[in-house]
């Protein structure tokens, strides 16, 4: 029941941010959630031996979803400063040793893991409310499909390793109905994009969307945790909500902005 309602709760405020309230809440939101995640990132972080530095990451983290989410700032400075800034911080801080890479490549890393691809969310809600709430739909549909299409007929493991709950005809049932759900509704959101491209589109973004699951499952099953905290009750962390969606949101970001009709 808590799971369930925290469900609830979740969907209600994110229906009104993005739905009711202007696209600016969004970015707003986007930004919370960028905060959040990053901060349960840093935790996996640290349990992993990396120190990176939390204040200078979280503003770097914050001012690249604003980046990609916005016109407000050159996306292209940012990441050239964040990357000198955080490099150079390593400079003075860090002793000479392999933890030096690490410690660099893990304060670099929530820059484009995490602030750029909630930042391309809150721009795919300046596109339209629409192409919002396809992406939306799409993404729930492949989720659903790939626990029931598991629970029902999974037998073979996916990634054992990492997710042993997941199995390949959970997969393969996720990306067939998410895909077609992309592809019905794309026919009113994209009526002047051939179906084709919108099913091959659909299909990069779903399976984008499993890898991101999977590589946040990576990260937790390294640092030893079950889930990234423990803030949503019956649900993990935030960064366990979004994980899927910081792969597939980027991917459907480009075909929203860049894809043209032939």
């Amino acid at each position: 029941m808590t799971r369930v309602l925290s469900a609830l709760v979740l969907a209600a405020l994110v229906s009104v941010v993005v739905f009711l309230l202007p696209p600016l809440a969004t970015l707003v939101l986007a930004i919370l959630v960028a905060a959040l995640s990053f901060d349960e990132y840093a935790d996996l972080a640290a349990a992993l031996g990396a120190t990176i530095p939390r204040t200078l990451c979280t503003a770097a983290v914050t001012v690249a979803c604003v980046a990609a989410g916005s016109d407000a700032l050159p996306l292209d400075m940012v990441l050239m400063v964040a990357l000198v800034v955080l490099s150079g911080f390593a400079v003075f801080r860090s002793e000479p040793g392999p933890a030096a890479l690490v410690n660099v490549s893990a304060s670099l890393l929530p820059v484009v893991y995490i602030g750029l691809p909630l930042g391309s969310l809150a721009a795919i809600r300046l596109i339209g409310r629409d192409a919002t709430a396809l992406l939306i739909a799409t993404m729930i549909v492949s989720d659903s499909m790939q626990y029931y299409t598991g629970r029902t007929l999974g037998r073979r493991k996916l990634a054992p390793a990492i997710s042993p709950a997941k199995t390949i005809e959970g997969a393969i049932g996720g990306l067939i109905f998410g895909s077609a759900a992309m592809v019905v509704g794309g026919r009113w959101v994209f009526p002047e994009l051939p179906p084709a491209l919108v099913a091959a589109a659909a299909v990069v973004i779903v399976a984008a969307g499993m890898v991101g699951d999977l590589f946040e499952s990576l990260l937790k099953r390294s640092a030893g945790v079950k889930d990234s905290s423990s803030l949503i009750p019956g649900h993990g962390g935030v960064l366990d909500r979004v994980d899927s969606w910081l792969f597939a949101g980027p991917m459907y970001y480009l075909f929203t902005r860049y894809m043209q009709a032939p």
